[in-house]
């Protein structure tokens, strides 16, 4: 499963870690897929769905900036440069158009990045991403929650030193990835220097809420399927429902948008990753 090749690529003047997989002649036009990661996440979270679209289509996945393989950070970590980077990748990278897919905090990077790629995305994948609009985002509430999810990251990231401790941070992962694709995570993901990137990446996204609520990306104008997940973590039951209904909402307000449930928690990728790459395909060919 880990065979796709892989370099660093400078962006913006800093780096971010590529795998390309898949036919390097794609059978037809457009037959390229970009694949961006939610928050704590690298290109080895797409493990699933790679191999169910690997003669279909050019497979471009990647570490952000700042994550163990792309080296150090130069520059402060903000959504909108993330989106800069993921810019700068396609324009390298892929010669036309192509699919964008993108998980939860992907999705604000991905949205952002689509506003300035305009026509070249032929269609959007977005996984389980929450828009801005929900109140879920609202300031206080929100700053509360960031401040609870900061604390528990930084005991994981004194924790992970351990390997014992990243299995278990990462037990809700593991049953879903091929071994090779576990223990890279393990080993690149659930470390300390893993955990202080989620960390950044989280900051980053909490930074940017206020300005996506001011000036929000231009809705795209390609086709747009948003996944949302069915099954709420514990005891969150009701911050869930707000959550879909703000998914379904955001979707409506698109010229080419349909919402969809799927019965999986947030990673839907990883537990239906036939179904991702089921949609992949559809928008490949609309």
């Amino acid at each position: 499963m880990r065979d796709a090749p892989g370099r660093r690529l400078a962006v913006n003047g800093r780096t971010v870690y590529v795998e390309q997989s898949g036919p390097e002649q794609p059978d037809h036009d457009g037959a390229w897929v970009v694949f961006e990661a939610g928050a704590g996440c690298g290109r080895t979270c797409w493990d699933t769905v790679r191999p169910l679209l690997a003669d279909q289509a050019r497979l471009i996945t990647y570490d952000r900036a700042g994550r163990v393989r792309t080296g150090p950070l130069s520059t402060p970590l903000t959504v909108d440069g993330m989106a800069d980077d993921l810019v700068a990748l396609v324009e390298a990278l892929v010669p036309g158009d192509f699919v964008l897919v993108a998980h939860s905090m992907g999705g604000l990077v991905a949205r952002r990045a689509a506003e300035r790629l305009r026509t070249r995305v032929r269609g959007l994948l977005l996984i389980d991403t929450l828009p801005e609009t929900s109140p879920i985002y609202d300031d206080d509430s929100w700053a509360r929650t960031t401040r609870q999810v900061d604390r528990m990251l930084a005991v994981a990231q004194a924790l992970s030193r351990l390997r014992l401790f990243g299995r278990l941070f990462s037990a809700n992962v593991r049953p879903h990835y091929p071994a090779d694709a576990y223990e890279t995570m393990l080993a690149e993901d659930f470390t300390p220097a893993g955990t202080a990137q989620t960390r950044r990446e989280m900051r980053a996204l909490a930074a940017a809420l206020p300005s996506f609520r001011t000036d929000p990306p231009e809705p795209p104008t390609c086709p747009t399927i948003l996944l949302s997940a069915a099954r709420p973590a514990g005891g969150r039951e009701r911050q869930h429902a707000l959550t879909r209904d703000h998914q379904r909402r955001y979707v409506e307000t698109l010229p080419h948008g349909r919402y969809e449930s799927v019965d999986s928690a947030h990673l839907i990728h990883a537990e239906q990753p036939a179904l991702v790459a089921a949609r992949i395909r559809e928008l490949l060919t609309s």
